[in-house]
């Protein structure tokens, strides 16, 4: 689906003038999202919840206070806020709740009728379909999804230009970011169940696009565990160390930790992590991550297979092996029922965010305690657990999937996580320019089979305040043992083109982030893609990614009893954390912070990464984008280069 985006890429903030001034479009819709079919007009007397959500205080300064405390030549530098802080800096003004209070009782909507949130973040009214129209200047339709599920909604609704700049969105109207009931897990034929594509395809469902490919399964290992002759088939934590030159961590300093987010019922399995720590971690057999429920969120072991092991296992497995004897802490997400979104963990970990920007949408976000039967009863969490320094995430949204303004809020979490001190880190997908599931764009905003079509960029690794971590390989036929030097290794791998293709390209809604301007423009500039706007954002203005990569391909882990081989971003996520984190405790055991938000400083010092300039990442049709000197939007930067990274990090503040 197709939006038109009246406010590029930014949160911007105005003054308030009298609102009986024109209407303007505020949100438009192009076309209806896959799966959805426009049907009759509801009742004028239907009741429907509206939700305002309020613009937020200095969020357009957002990006210079991160760099303030990111870049390495800021002289405050590593100098991260309270959490406190960033509430008191980004609450809504008093003239923005003010205006649209105003504009709302203007309209007749009187003021005993409007409740809004603690923090001022959202405004909630009920009104019928023919209030509700007449206020939004638009006309209301019933939806209906495939499965027959219903939703009332909107092509596009305007609202006076003088509450503009005070309003991020208003629901129900064109956001279709439905959380669509699929059937229980617990019915056996869902495994067989083709999941399709389209704008409510759930990232924890088995088949999800964005979970790891399996590959060759029941393999023997023997002569693989320490070996390095065969890295460029089977991929180990001893080849990763020698890869990126670094060795095990050697202290559990309880300031020092990683987390790892999963979506139930993806779970691990506890025999396959020990079976897996057998053989290439010794110590850890027996051990398992700090459980941090969410939401209900469990290790579940009632649905076992690879499409709900595979990823848990994969993450798991390598992130602790290589931060040993750090901790690793689990973030289980969502319940078994009902599930959970990428905004439901970031309500666990700033309890803030569930009231900002007008809180959660429930359309597309969990509702708890689970109105479903089986579902978890308890109260939606709301803070209660610690960020920890580095987060990776291994699943992911196509940018197209979800509204700008929705993305724009979650975009702005991480950008306060990241003045925390917060690394946040986003696998860029497995489908190379396409997305989930190899989905492009049509010419009609729809999703089509992936031969032809726009390019289908990756959300959250849009967002110019996360990490987006690609994908390489090692390249066929190098032998890492007998190319071990430092200067040899460097040479040893090329985008990954095997099973997956990176992800990468350019955002659709985002703009360029300072920090990588010189880079992209340097790419664009140097290497000029050969496709036109009919392909991808040619603006030369938009946010690019992957900002760095890591081995996607070839990974041995066990899953389900027996070893297999595994591919995809997701194992290049949890494996850039890893060394990460092994900077991060140097940084703390001399009595320093966590390096936080990555980019500017990586981007302003990308020799300390390894520069990938082979391969490239097809998709629609096309050969995609290909790797070459310097940036580029198959594997970003490089991969991590440890030593250098080390010697960068601990010479910063």
């Amino acid at each position: 689906m197709r939006f038109s985006l009246i406010a590029f890429g930014a949160f911007i903030a105005g003054a308030v003038a009298s609102p009986t001034l024109r209407n303007v479009v505020h949100e438009k819709r192009d076309s209806a999202p896959a799966e959805w079919n426009r049907m009759t007009k509801p009742h004028p007397r239907t009741a429907i919840p509206v939700r305002i959500a309020l613009t937020q205080r200095n969020l357009h300064e957002g990006e210079g206070f991160l760099l303030e405390v990111s870049d390495p030549r800021s002289p405050k530098f590593g100098q991260h806020w309270t959490a406190k802080q960033v509430a008191e800096t980004f609450a809504p003004s008093e003239e923005t709740v003010d205006a649209v209070k105003y504009w709302l009782t203007s309209a007749g909507i009187t003021p005993d009728r409007v409740s809004q949130s603690q923090s001022l973040n959202w405004l909630v009214f009920d009104s019928t379909i023919e209030e509700a129209e007449e206020l939004l200047k638009t006309e209301y339709h019933v939806y209906k999804h495939e499965n027959g599920q219903p939703h009332i909604g909107c092509d596009s609704y305007s609202i006076p230009e003088a509450v503009r700049d005070h309003i991020d969105f208003i629901t129900p109207t064109v956001h279709f970011d439905t959380k669509i009931v699929r059937p229980k897990l617990q019915d056996p034929n869902f495994k067989k169940r083709e999941i399709i594509g389209g704008a409510a395809k759930s990232i924890r469902e088995p088949g999800s696009g964005s979970l790891p490919k399996l590959g060759a399964i029941d393999i023997n290992i023997q002569g693989i565990i320490t070996q390095l002759e065969q890295c460029d088939e089977f991929i180990t934590p001893d080849c990763l160390r020698a890869l990126y030159e670094f060795t095990n961590g050697v202290s559990d300093n309880p300031k020092n930790s990683y987390g790892i987010v999963e979506y139930t019922p993806q779970s691990y399995l506890q025999g396959d992590l020990n079976l897996f720590f057998a053989n290439f971690s010794p110590p850890l057999v027996g051990m398992s991550p700090k459980l941090d429920s969410i939401d209900g969120g469990a290790t579940q072991t009632t649905m076992e297979g690879f499409q709900y092991n595979g990823e848990s296992d994969l993450d798991l497995e390598y992130a602790m092996t290589l931060v040993y004897p750090q901790k690793v802490t689990l973030y289980q997400t969502g319940d078994f029922v009902e599930g959970a979104s990428f905004n439901n963990f970031l309500d666990a970990i700033d309890g803030s965010y569930c009231t900002f920007e007008g809180g959660d949408d429930p359309t597309q976000d969990a509702t708890y305690p689970d109105p479903f039967p089986g579902g978890y009863t308890g109260p939606e969490n709301c803070g209660g657990y610690a960020a920890t320094n580095v987060i990776s995430t291994s699943y992911g949204y196509n940018e197209a999937d979800l509204t700008p303004f929705y993305e724009m809020r979650q975009c702005a979490e991480y950008m306060k996580l990241g003045l925390q001190g917060v690394t946040v880190l986003y696998s860029s997908g497995d489908y190379g320019v396409a997305g989930n599931g190899g989905q492009c764009i049509g010419a009609n905003g729809t999703y089509n089979n992936g031969t032809s079509g726009m390019f289908n960029p990756s959300f959250p690794s849009t967002c110019p305040y996360v990490t987006a971590v690609g994908a390489t390989q090692v390249k066929p036929g190098f032998n890492v043992a007998a190319n071990i030097l430092p200067t040899q290794i460097v040479n040893a791998e090329m985008a990954c083109e095997t099973v997956i293709f990176s992800g990468g390209g350019f955002s659709n809604v985002f703009a360029m982030p300072s920090y990588q301007s010189a880079a992209v423009d340097g790419f664009l500039t140097n290497h000029p893609p050969p496709y036109g706007a009919d392909r991808f954002n040619t603006s030369g203005m938009s946010r690019g990614y992957p900002d760095v990569s890591a081995d996607g391909a070839n990974y041995v882990i066990a899953v389900d009893g027996s070893f297999s081989l595994v591919y995809g971003t997701s194992a290049s996520s949890p494996v850039f954390g890893s060394i990460i984190t092994l900077v991060n405790e140097a940084r703390i055991d001399i009595g320093k912070g966590p390096v936080g938000f990555l980019n500017p400083t990586l981007y302003a010092n990308p020799s300390v990464l390894n520069d990938i300039t082979m391969g490239g990442n097809q998709g629609c049709g096309t050969p995609g984008f290909m790797a070459t000197t310097g940036w580029d939007p198959v594997t970003g930067l490089g991969t991590p280069n440890f030593p250098k990274l080390l010697a960068l990090f601990l010479g910063l503040p």
